[in-house]
């Protein structure tokens, strides 16, 4: 099987902003992008990008998750990088669009259609390291994609990093690729040392986020999770747990978590923690390893209401259960 997100549609929505004005968008082969090798991205990581999904439900109908959170999300991401301004109307268009030529390609449940919208700035012009890039390029790839947990769903293991951060302070509220690129070198060291999965950013004991999740700390009736700031990425996929989660009762607590309330909670027999993103929805964590000494959290394995927080948001992503906060766009 093909790893997950390596598999593209032939072509994608793309339209180029020349300094002044948006071209209309088109619809061009997926390989067919062309970029002069001294353009702004290439050397100043002038990138944003998106992740979203679409469902296949039992009709045929072939339903886009919170789509108007994500370009939301992406406007603003352009805006702290200094990208060009672009119509809100029209990103939604171009996802539509796109996701309507391939809606037949869209898998049954579990899989979907992964949803890429990406901005990046073209201009050619290596001199302008402290300057923002006047043309720049959206455009729309998509990738079906099967079930995250095809490999088993199995709890993850993670490094907690109390020194390091994950990027600047101001720059986790974007979705920049430089952010993830700075956080490979430490999660590549912490799979060799530690077999861990990811690494828990938690700079000067405040729990962050990992490389490329949000965290959860589920402690019977309650969800502890960092109070949203410029520090760490706003998810829709957390915003959509916690939003569930407030639905069934539960104690959801936006607030500071430091390492050392984390490793006294994930103790407690039932304690659960988790990680949050498009790709893997809920994902369990077992282990949290910290100065050499791994913690198990809870039992170790899979909580009960991870599951059932999956299985909700799931729920309503393919068909299963109402609706109720009007998340899903129709074709």
């Amino acid at each position: 099987m093909s790893a997950f997100g390596s598999v593209f549609m032939p072509e994608m929505a793309i339209s180029w902003f020349d300094g002044s004005q948006w071209s209309d968008a088109e619809v061009v082969s997926s390989d067919s992008l062309q970029l002069h090798p001294g353009a702004h991205v290439l050397h100043y990581s002038s990138t944003c990008f998106e992740g979203l999904k679409a469902f296949r439900h039992e009709d045929g109908s072939v339903k886009i998750f919170r789509m108007d959170k994500n370009i939301r999300r992406l406007a603003q991401s352009s805006e702290l990088l200094a990208l060009p301004a672009f119509d809100e109307a029209m990103m939604e268009s171009m996802i539509r669009d796109i996701v309507a030529r391939f809606a037949d390609e869209v898998p049954a449940p579990p899989g979907s259609m992964y949803i890429r919208p990406t901005h990046i700035g073209t201009e050619p012009a290596i001199g302008k390291a402290a300057v923002p890039s006047l043309t720049s390029c959206l455009y729309v790839l998509l990738s079906p994609v099967g079930d995250y947990f095809t490999g088993g769903d199995k709890a993850l293991r993670l490094l907690l990093d109390d020194e390091g951060m994950r990027c600047p302070p101001h720059m986790g509220v974007v979705k920049s690729g430089g952010n993830y690129a700075g956080a490979l070198q430490p999660i590549m060291k912490a799979r060799a040392e530690y077999q861990a999965d990811q690494v828990l950013f938690c700079p000067g004991g405040d729990v962050q986020e990992t490389g490329a999740a949000n965290f959860l700390l589920i402690d019977g009736n309650e969800i502890i999770t960092k109070a949203l700031d410029t520090t760490f990425l706003h998810g829709v996929t957390r915003d959509s747990i916690l939003t569930l989660a407030r639905d069934m009762g539960m104690d959801v607590q936006e607030r500071e978590l430091t390492v050392e309330e984390l490793l006294e909670r994930s103790a407690r027999p039932g304690c659960e923690a988790a990680l949050s993103g498009t790709a893997a929805v809920l994902t369990a964590v077992g282990t949290l390893i910290y100065k050499g000494k791994e913690y198990q959290v809870g039992n170790g394995g899979v909580g009960e209401t991870t599951l059932r927080l999956r299985r909700a948001l799931n729920d309503i992503q393919w068909g299963k259960a109402a609706d109720t906060h009007g998340w899903l766009t129709s074709l």
